[in-house]
């Protein structure tokens, strides 16, 4: 099968540091490529992968200091997969939203893994908008603020198999990895480990826009006995962080559309404390993977009372949660979307208007006139 993934370009694919859409993209990328298919990756030229890659920017766009308007290189990229879109069986975007005017012009011969959390208005009315989209979602729970949109599949993430392996927990700490963020609540977490007397460490990226929560809610903590903040931390670091602990603490305070993390810590081993929220409950197995607590009273007597099996852990991730089953799901949504294949929405000025609910009579100008095809240009290989 010949497949374009479309990956958003702020870090390269995989992510020298913290970015959970592009890790994904580069274990679906690379596993479909081990399973035989034709893979081209649409990503920033830092990416490191064994499809051909089409390089949009010369770097992840996080990582450049002279990337003023991180929108721009990512509408010159849509534009560059419509002119070779024919070369393809099929696009798999994962740009969010930004694509859904040029596929559905294509005649959605693509599917869209939406990676982010839904519940805002203007989301609700986009999706309306285009409900012919084929969507994928990466959990059941990220359905529910828009669960009439055209759902083609639910695709949980995936690690490679042998990413990492089983740690045994002896550092004698609490983990804490994701984003210093208030919806992620690192400060949650530093006060359940103080209230349960354990060590804790946490491995977290800054943004800029979070700065003030950090300097409100998280540094006067990290001065507590036993709170050490590492600072982010690389793939190749995860394994010893993660490994070493006794349990990671999660407790998100948001519609979680997956929670990468969650699975990480299963591949080590690492049973998950994590509060009710999003996607918690489809990822954890209360009492086997971790805990699923309400409050933080609760998460406290979890981490008071681990005693999971770590082996069970990590079995439940090669059950349920590898690359290889990620790409086989994807495999199967890619035969359905193309089974629903249409044709090119060409949209007469007559009937833009009609949509609009102007419904002025066509001009001699525009009268029959219709949006251009899609142009279809020779290969990107090699560009």
């Amino acid at each position: 099968m010949r497949i374009a993934l479309v990956s958003p370009l702020f870090e390269s694919v995989p992510p020298r540091l913290y970015g959970g859409t592009e890790r994904i993209v580069s274990y679906l990328c690379e596993e479909l490529v081990g399973l035989g298919h034709d893979v081209t990756l649409f990503a920033s030229g830092d990416s490191r992968t064994r499809a051909c890659l089409v390089p949009m920017t010369p770097r992840s766009l996080r990582l450049d200091p002279a990337c003023r308007d991180p929108l721009a290189p990512h509408l010159s990229m849509l534009d560059e997969v419509a002119e070779c879109a024919g070369e393809f069986d099929i696009l798999h975007f994962h740009t969010e939203y930004w694509h859904l005017p040029i596929a559905r012009r294509l005649g959605w011969r693509a599917v869209t893994t939406l990676h982010g959390r839904l519940d805002m208005p203007e989301l609700a009315e986009l999706y309306r908008r285009f409900d012919d989209a084929p969507l994928i979602s990466i959990s059941d729970a990220q359905r529910r603020p828009i669960p009439r949109a055209n759902w083609l599949a639910t695709v949980p993430h995936g690690l490679p198999r042998h990413l990492y392996r089983r740690g045994e927990g002896r550092g004698g700490y609490l983990a804490f990895l994701g984003r210093l963020s208030p919806e992620k609540q690192p400060d949650a977490a530093i006060r359940i480990a103080l209230r349960a007397g354990v060590p804790l460490k946490i491995a977290a990226k800054q943004e800029d826009a979070e700065r003030g929560y950090f300097d409100h809610c998280i540094k006067p903590l990290l001065n507590q006995p036993g709170i050490e903040f590492v600072g982010e931390i690389g793939e190749a670091d995860k394994q010893a962080f993660l490994g070493n602990a006794a349990a990671l603490l999660f407790p998100i305070a948001w519609p979680e559309p997956f929670g990468l993390v969650m699975i990480e810590a299963m591949a080590c081993g690492t049973p998950v404390i994590a509060f009710n929220q999003g996607s918690v409950p489809e990822v954890l197995q209360d009492g086997i993977t971790g805990h699923v607590v309400e409050t933080a009273d609760e998460a406290v007597k979890a981490v008071r009372n681990l005693a999971l099996d770590r082996g069970r852990c990590r079995l439940e991730f090669e059950r349920r949660f590898t690359a290889e089953r990620m790409a086989r799901d994807y495999l199967a949504a890619y035969a359905l979307a193309a089974g629903r294949e249409t044709e090119p929405a060409l949209k007469t000025a007559g009937d833009i208007a009609c949509r609009l609910k102007q419904a002025p009579p066509p001009s001699p100008k525009t009268a029959g006139k219709s949006w251009p095809k899609p142009r279809t240009l020779p290969s990107a290989r090699g560009r």
